[in-house]
């Protein structure tokens, strides 16, 4: 069983006990949260297809932590100018445990 869930402007591919990466949540560490914006739901026998949503399904997830994601080097120049500037830059992320779709 899996399920595509839209959480921060993006869809991710979650099944049971996964964990997963997203964008930033204002959540506290240790608790639950449950994500409504379930595009597709499928198990052993179908698939159900949202228009967007699925209505009356949801994917309960609980918050593990808040960790940086990898750096992304921002390099800007123009030649013959002496215009050169370096950039970094690490997205904050949360880390999540599905623990329920349905």
């Amino acid at each position: 069983m899996f399920a595509v869930v839209e959480i921060g402007g993006q869809q991710h591919k979650v099944g049971p006990a996964e964990r997963v990466f997203v964008p930033k949540l204002k959540a506290e560490i240790g608790s639950k949260v449950k994500f409504d914006t379930v595009v597709l739901l499928s198990d052993e026998n179908n698939v159900r297809i949202g228009n967007p949503f699925l209505k009356g399904v949801t994917v309960e997830a609980k918050v593990l932590g808040f960790v940086k994601d990898k750096k992304v080097i921002v390099f800007k120049k123009k030649k013959r100018k002496g215009y050169r500037v370096r950039k970094g830059h690490r997205q904050q992320m949360t880390e999540l445990e599905i623990t329920k779709i349905g």
